[in-house]
């Protein structure tokens, strides 16, 4: 049952040609046209219902327990198993129903717990040393992901327009690196929120390094509980951080902008999207990111005129998530036995096939990056032009 199952899963492949090990010692050949550089091998059989009943799941669990692995580029592993599972569970009629309750200011900081506080010492291992965890933005092939990631913060920062002693709110700040930029750059009142300790603490760190105490500060807290503080900015930006809110949340997160921004403010949301509304992967919430949800594009502009945001621009930029994550992961991959000694073989498997899956996803373009320029009523004086953002 299980071996026939999974022939009818890779004979849906339009493809190059790949192989698969079978636990029974056979080997079978699937896809059209040209050699691929990879095999896939079962070392165990995956009983069938977990196959049947969600895909992803299954062999997400199945390759950190060693009982799928692979030879070759695991990147292309994953593009082919995105595209037979997409004619495997139309053909099958898989669907996955959910209903979408609102996450509270409790579950949603155990969320961000459980990814962002793995430690910092983990993500210096892999990031840049601006320690930027979002979309870098490539203008050349030869750019580093250090210089693509301060491209990418000049890049949302020219967007904002920012002006000396303007005040500049970012919900989801990171490890800070975006708010002592536009301090440094700008000359703004700059405040980031996360509800990352060890974010929180790294961000500390920097300021005080910096000299900027009396000009970036950094706050333990939700979007929903700065809303309360009654203080209004000029500028509101997001990076990376609305994929965390939840489906019911979004237009939550929408009125904490509206209350936050003041009137003809500019507030720049940077997120990946998808095509259209669909359920989370079962194993990304799982395991990587719980309660998350990523919107599609137009569920984020529907919302806007609900809260009188004009939609200033919006823009693309998928391939450059696709090279930011093959970037993590072969950072990820030369830290791999210090990975693997600190955290365990499962855990070093499970991040190994989520950058990489993540990467593959965003190249065959079953998820999006997005940014899009939005103000507070209407604002007559920005520019007539983009040259603003080439200069």
């Amino acid at each position: 049952m299980e071996k026939i199952l999974l022939d009818n899963f890779f004979k849906e492949s339009q493809g190059p040609e790949f192989s698969v090990d079978y636990w029974d010692g056979t080997n079978h050949r699937y896809g059209e046209g040209g050699n691929a550089d990879f095999k896939i091998v079962f070392k165990e059989k995956i009983p069938a219902n977990k196959i049947l009943k969600d895909p992803s799941l299954a062999f997400g669990e199945a390759y950190m327990d060693g009982i799928i692995d692979f030879e070759g580029n695991l990147q292309e592993v994953v593009e082919t198993f995105y595209k037979c599972n997409t004619h495997f569970s139309q053909k099958n009629g898989i669907k996955k129903i959910i209903k979408f309750k609102p996450t509270s200011i409790k579950k949603q900081k155990q969320d961000i717990e459980h990814h962002y506080d793995l430690g910092n010492d983990f993500y210096e291992l892999w990031l840049d040393d601006t320690m930027s965890y979002s979309c870098a933005y490539f203008c050349s092939e030869k750019d580093s992901l250090h210089q693509a990631q301060l491209q990418k913060i000049d890049y949302i920062l020219k967007k904002l327009q920012l002006n000396s002693g303007e005040k500049l709110l970012d919900i989801g700040s990171g490890w800070g690196w975006l708010i002592i930029r536009a301090a440094q750059q700008y000359g703004v009142q700059a405040t980031g929120i996360t509800l990352s300790n060890e974010q929180y603490a790294k961000t500390k760190q920097r300021i005080k390094e910096l000299g900027l105490e009396g000009q970036v500060e950094v706050k333990l807290m939700d979007y929903r509980e700065i809303v309360d503080n009654g203080e209004k900015f000029n500028r509101v930006v997001s990076v990376g951080m609305i994929e965390h809110v939840g489906r019911a949340n979004l237009p939550l997160y929408m009125k904490a902008v509206e209350k936050l921004l003041e009137p003809g403010g500019i507030s720049v949301l940077h997120s990946i999207t998808s095509q259209v509304e669909s359920p989370p992967n079962e194993w990304i919430s799982k395991y990587i990111f719980p309660g998350g949800y990523i919107p599609s594009i137009r569920q984020l502009i529907s919302l806007l005129p609900d809260y009188d945001f004009f939609l200033v621009d919006v823009e693309s930029l998928r391939l450059h998530y696709a090279e930011t994550l093959t970037l993590w992961a072969e950072n990820f991959e030369e830290n791999i036995s210090c990975i693997t000694e600190k955290y365990g073989e499962r855990f070093a498997r499970m991040w190994r096939l989520y950058l990489n899956s993540c990467a593959a996803n965003f190249k065959i373009g079953g998820i999006d990056l997005h940014q899009l320029i939005f103000t507070k009523g209407v604002n007559n004086n920005l520019p007539l032009t983009r040259e603003y953002l080439y200069k």
